[in-house]
């Protein structure tokens, strides 16, 4: 029997701009400014990469904005690109975020966040006499086993707060909100205006004119600043959830990217004249310091790390939560155009997806025992810059084909906007196969996986008809 219940829209803009806040705001806003700082050995050029990077992102969001507007609809970026190209461009899309980019997101994240509960709560080793246990000498399940308990536990608890309803899962990520927001302006208010802050002018008198910036070194600087600004496209997912989509999902997103990139700044700011860039290449070096908590310790001491633990925590677990919520959205929708698996395009009695909650929940619980997802997502998350140019160069693509639709909202600066982020988009590609061809090649054989996957559903489907 045919699933007759329907995704109900009950999110307005507020919830709009906080799932973009706080799909974007993880790990990034408190450790990458430490690699960034050993790339340039310049306060000037660190800000600088960030504003370039903000304005890039924001070029993308400006870019996919208007085809949200055109096109809004539960799924996102899935729903776009089979109406821009086809079927087969769509689902590689989808199943490159089941198989890997989402799902990896999310164990990445509560592996991250178990990390710091870790550090507060010490949690106990379960299975020391299996540690050394592989699979194949790959992979190594029990290996802080019980650290990846406590992150399958933590994914799997979000996964049933979201089956329990919509409102449930919105209701938790507005709260982790408020508090992430909170504790980074307490961050910023106190850091530049403690004894030991070094005066603004210290970061941007002649520091353009330091170090020994290439542009080599300020383009691999500004990825790890890109990697920071990562998830706003995500709010496109639950566009058959969101109250008038078509106006409200692009105000939100250009609305949340914008509040992103200011939030970053001032943070960045902030640790800049706390921190020398010696110390912040020290943090890098050492591969187990987190540069916002030695900065908060400047000012705060043992108090602050406790404070600024807390506070990461809480923000990992906002990023979780949203990153469970708007994820399972677009594989829920796959499977209602016969793209995925029958049972995830149900909804349950909720009007949520459960199926496809508790499927990607069950995934990314596989993918943390894996211990390989951070190695899955560096492999893949270049080529998921495919998928996004192919979004920007769906703006000019829809200009031409429907050029008489009514857009609530369209891109700055046509074409110009969207041509810059559609090459920075074929740059980034390039630059990782010959600065990392093997991460590079394993990346596309990952998502042309999905290709077997493909028609094979396809087949099925044939043959149910």
């Amino acid at each position: 029997m045919a699933n007759q219940r329907n995704l109900v829209r009950i999110l307005g803009m507020g919830y709009v701009i906080i799932f973009v806040v706080a799909n974007i705001i993880g790990s990034g806003v408190y450790k990458k400014i430490a690699p960034m700082a050993a790339e340039l050995q310049s306060p000037g050029w660190i800000i600088m990469a960030w504003i370039v990077a903000g304005i890039i992102t924001l070029f993308g969001a400006l870019s996919n904005a208007e085809v949200a507007g055109l096109l809004a609809d539960t799924g996102g970026d899935f729903v776009y690109l089979k109406k821009i190209y086809n079927r087969f461009f769509a689902f590689l899309y989808g199943w490159s975020l089941f198989a890997v980019i989402q799902t990896a997101t999310i164990s990445s994240l509560a592996y991250v966040f178990t990390q710091s509960l870790n550090s507060i709560i010490p949690i106990p080793d379960i299975f020391p006499s299996l540690q050394n246990f592989s699979l194949g000498g790959v992979f190594f399940p029990f290996q802080d086993f019980g650290i990846k308990l406590v992150a399958i536990s933590l994914i799997l608890l979000l996964t049933i707060v979201n089956i329990s309803g919509l409102k449930s899962g919105a209701g938790v990520s507005k709260f982790l909100f408020f508090m992430v927001c909170a504790g980074l302006l307490v961050i910023i208010v106190f850091g530049l205006n403690s004894p030991s802050a070094k005066p603004l002018n210290h970061i941007f008198d002649r520091t353009l004119s330091t170090g020994t910036v290439t542009i080599s070194s300020f383009f691999t600087a500004m990825l790890a600043a890109f990697f920071a600004y990562q998830g706003w496209i995500s709010v496109g997912f639950i566009g058959g959830e969101v109250k008038n989509p078509k106006k409200n999902i692009p105000r939100g997103i250009i609305i949340g990217t914008f509040i992103v990139i200011v939030v970053y700044l001032l943070a960045n700011i902030t640790y800049l004249s706390l921190l020398s860039i010696p110390q912040l290449t020290s943090i890098n070096d050492s591969g187990n310091q987190i540069a916002a908590v030695e900065a908060v310790k400047s000012f705060w001491g043992n108090g602050g790390v406790l404070f600024i633990s807390l506070l990461i925590l809480v923000t990992t677990l906002g990023c979780t939560n949203a990153s469970i919520l708007t994820g399972a959205r677009p594989y829920y929708a796959m499977s209602r155009e016969h793209l995925f698996f029958s049972g995830i395009g149900r909804l349950n009695k909720k009007n949520v997806p459960g199926n496809s909650l508790l499927w990607q929940g069950i995934w990314a619980s596989v993918l943390v025992l894996s211990g390989t997802f951070d190695q899955l997502t560096d492999m893949v998350v270049f080529a998921v810059f495919i998928f996004y140019g192919a979004t920007s160069l769906g703006v000019i693509i829809l200009r031409r084909r429907m050029p008489d639709a009514h857009r609530p909202y369209k891109v700055w600066g046509y074409p110009v906007v969207p041509v810059i982020y559609i090459l920075f988009c074929i740059g980034l590609f390039i630059n990782t196969f010959i600065t990392r061809p093997r991460e590079a090649a394993i990346g596309l054989v990952l998502i042309l996986t999905g290709v077997p996957v493909y028609f094979l559903l396809q087949r099925r489907h044939q043959n149910k008809k």
